[in-house]
C-alpha cells in the first residue's frame, strides 16, 4: 500500500501525452470551475493592502480561517492559502490580490451561490477593519511600485525572470485581476475544437467584460488594459498559439509546445528551487542544472502546465482567460458564456462555423484590437459589437439545451443579461467608467472604489 503514495517519476515524454488525455471525461462529468481575482485596498487611504499588519492580507485569511473554517496552507512559515471540504481555494496573487478558485459544480446557479458566499465572507473580515476589495481588471490608481509583493517563493523567481522577457510582466503579476472558467473535454477531437473556438472568440470575452481604461489614475486609451498587459509580458508562454489551429494539433502537439516554455522553478521539500530559463526537455533527460541527475515528477510537469499563460490555457481541463475581473454578475457571467458556447455540440459546431474561415493574422489583429477598441474592433467587415451578439444568442441556446434549473426552475441564460446589456448598448464597462471619470467624478478615479467594490 505505501507504493501508491509514491511520487511518480517521469522517465518518457509520452506520459506528459497521458497526463493530459487523463483529463478526457464523459459529458455527463463536465463541470464548471470559476476564479476570479479581486484587489484589496484600505477604504480611508485607497491603498492596496500589504501583507502584515492591523489591516493587512495575512489578517484577512486568518479572519476566513477562524470564522468560516478554511484549512490554512503555510509557507516558510507563512499563511499564504486557504482550502476548504469542496476543493474551493483562496490563494494570493503576486501584488495581494486575494483569489477564489472555485469548486467544481454542476451549474451557473451553484457558481454564482458560491461566490456569493465567498464574497459575503470577506465583507465580513474586511468591513470591521476598514477594508474593502475592488472589482477591476487593472489596479486604477497605484503604481507598481506601490504594490505589496506577497510572501511566496514562486513569486520571488518569477518576478526576477520577468524582466528578462517583456517590460509589462511585474504589471501582470502585480496590477491585474481577472475571472476565468475552467472547462472539461470529452476526447482529443473534442478539446482540439473547443480550443479553436474559444481561442478565436477570446476578444470577444475581452470586449465584454473590459473593465480596465485606468492607470495610476488616468485614462490609459484601452478598455482592457489587463488585455494589453498580456501583449508584452513573455512571448515564450503568453498569446493565441497559432499551432491549436493547425492539423497537427492535439495533446502531443500541446506537450511539445510546453516543453519549449522554458521553466521558473522546481518545487521540493517545501522550497521553490531558482530553474528560470531552463528546459524541461533537460529536465526529462536528468540534465536540468538547477537539479543535475533528477529526473521530473508528475507534480513538476503539474506545476509547469501553470507557468504558461496563453489565452486559454490546457491542463487536464480548458482554462478561458481573456476577461477582466469586474462585479459579482460578471463573475456569474464568464462561466454561462463559455458553459452555453462549449458544452453543447451543435452550438459548438455554429460557432466554429463563425470563426473558421478568419486567417491567424486576422485574428492576431482582432487580439491586438478588442483591448484598445472594445466592440468597435472589426474583423471581416464586421464589428466585435455585432459577433458578440451573434455569440450571446448562441450561448443562450446553449444553456437552453443544457437545462440546468435554479431554486425557481429558471434555466442559465438569465446570467448571460449583463453581458447582452453591453452588447446592445455597444458601451463596454470601462467605457462606461470612463463616462463617469469625465462627468460626475470631474476627473477622478477615487470614486471607483466605492462605485466598483464588493
Amino acid at each position: 500500500m505505501e507504493a501508491s503514495h509514491k511520487p511518480t517519476r517521469i522517465e518518457s515524454r509520452q506520459q506528459l501525452i497521458e497526463f493530459l488525455e487523463a483529463g478526457c471525461k464523459p459529458k455527463s462529468e463536465w463541470r464548471l470551475g470559476t476564479e476570479h481575482e479581486k484587489f484589496g485596498f484600505t477604504t480611508d487611504d485607497l491603498r492596496p493592502l500589504p501583507y502584515e499588519g492591523a489591516r493587512g492580507i495575512r489578517v484577512m485569511l486568518e479572519g476566513l480561517r477562524d470564522q468560516f473554517g478554511w484549512k490554512p496552507v503555510s509557507e516558510q512559515g507563512e499563511i499564504i492559502a486557504l482550502l476548504d471540504d469542496s476543493g474551493a481555494s483562496v490563494t494570493l496573487e503576486p501584488g495581494g490580490q486575494l483569489e477564489l478558485s472555485g469548486a467544481l459544480l454542476d451549474s451557473v446557479h451553484q457558481t454564482c451561490s458560491e461566490v456569493y458566499t465567498h464574497l459575503r465572507q470577506v465583507k465580513t473580515i474586511a468591513g470591521p477593519l476598514d477594508i474593502a476589495f475592488l472589482g477591476m481588471g487593472f489596479q486604477p490608481k497605484w503604481s507598481r511600485d506601490d504594490m505589496q509583493w506577497m510572501p511566496k517563493g514562486r513569486y520571488r523567481i518569477m518576478r526576477e525572470y520577468m524582466n528578462k522577457k517583456g517590460s509589462m510582466g511585474q504589471d501582470m503579476m502585480s496590477r491585474t485581476c481577472t475571472v476565468q472558467v475552467n472547462l472539461d473535454f470529452g476526447s482529443e477531437a473534442d478539446m482540439v475544437r473547443k480550443f479553436r473556438v474559444a481561442l478565436a472568440l477570446q476578444p470577444v470575452a475581452t470586449a465584454l467584460f473590459a473593465n480596465s481604461p485606468f492607470v495610476e489614475g488616468k485614462p490609459c486609451g484601452y478598455v482592457s488594459y489587463r488585455s494589453h498587459v498580456w501583449e508584452d509580458t513573455d512571448p515564450d508562454r503568453t498569446g493565441m498559439l497559432p499551432f491549436v489551429f493547425d492539423s497537427s494539433m492535439g495533446f502531443e502537439r500541446y506537450v511539445d509546445f510546453m516543453l519549449d516554455v522554458p521553466m521558473y522553478f522546481v518545487y521540493r521539500d517545501g522550497n521553490y528551487i531558482d530553474a528560470s530559463g531552463q528546459s524541461f526537455r533537460d529536465y526529462l533527460n536528468g540534465e536540468l542544472p538547477a537539479l543535475p541527475g533528477e529526473k521530473p515528477l508528475m507534480k513538476d510537469w503539474e506545476d509547469h502546465l501553470t507557468t504558461a499563460f496563453p489565452e486559454v490555457r490546457l491542463k487536464q481541463y480548458m482554462e478561458m482567460r481573456g476577461a477582466d475581473g469586474g462585479p459579482w454578475r460578471k463573475l456569474c457571467a464568464l462561466p454561462a458564456l463559455w458553459a452555453g458556447l462549449l458544452y453543447d455540440d451543435v452550438v459548438l459546431e455554429a460557432a466554429w462555423d463563425l470563426v473558421r474561415d478568419w486567417s491567424m493574422e486576422e485574428r492576431l489583429q482582432l487580439r491586438v484590437d478588442a483591448p484598445k477598441l472594445g466592440f468597435n474592433a472589426t474583423i471581416r467587415n464586421r464589428t466585435l459589437q455585432s459577433i458578440a451578439l451573434e455569440v450571446l444568442d448562441m450561448a443562450s441556446a446553449g444553456l437552453t439545451t443544457r437545462n440546468r434549473l435554479g431554486s425557481s426552475g429558471e434555466n442559465e441564460t438569465g446570467f448571460l443579461e449583463t453581458l447582452f446589456s453591453n452588447a446592445q448598448s455597444g458601451l463596454t464597462p470601462a467605457e462606461r467608467k470612463l463616462a463617469l471619470y469625465h462627468g460626475d467624478w470631474n476627473g477622478s478615479v477615487d470614486p471607483v472604489f466605492s462605485e466598483a467594490a464588493y
